[in-house]
């Protein structure tokens, strides 16, 4: 009987079974930490602009905030819009954030909203960040 026949087809075997739990291993971890911006924001007449999305956190030693900001056009300008303070149980939580930039700063249209969940904790006596999470998102500022 031919060894290096047997020897080709048990490699190759070791290879699949090796590769296998690694296929396995980078399968899709659970969601524990995100943040998410809708697609429509408003901007009202008197310039003060909404944004809104979903967070989930799954724990935390500090206060957790999610915070938004946007700009809009060519202009490398960004605008924070206000700031919710987030719950970290796990589970999915909305956020709406207002806030009113400049006079004329936005207008209804295109836009890009970057959403970040961040904690702040406490280190030497001092208030550092701790990122969860950040999405950035093409919305829409709708009038109303």
């Amino acid at each position: 009987m031919r060894l290096r026949p047997l020897l080709g087809a048990a490699g190759a075997a070791l290879l699949l079974l090796t590769g296998a739990p690694a296929a396995t291993a980078t399968a899709a971890p659970a969601l524990h930490e995100a943040v998410t911006v809708d697609t429509v924001g408003r901007i009202a007449a008197d310039g003060t602009v909404t944004l809104s999305g979903t967070y989930r956190c799954q724990s935390s030693s500090g206060p957790v905030f999610v915070s938004s900001s946007v700009s809009q056009g060519a202009s490398t300008a960004r605008y924070g819009i206000g700031g919710t303070q987030a719950v970290c149980d796990g589970a999915e939580h909305r956020w709406v954030n207002t806030g009113r930039p400049r006079p004329g700063a936005l207008v209804p249209g295109a836009a890009h909203v970057e959403a970040t969940l961040v904690e702040l904790r406490t280190f030497s006596g001092l208030s550092l960040p701790r990122f969860h999470a950040v999405q950035g998102q093409a919305v829409t500022l709708t009038q109303g």
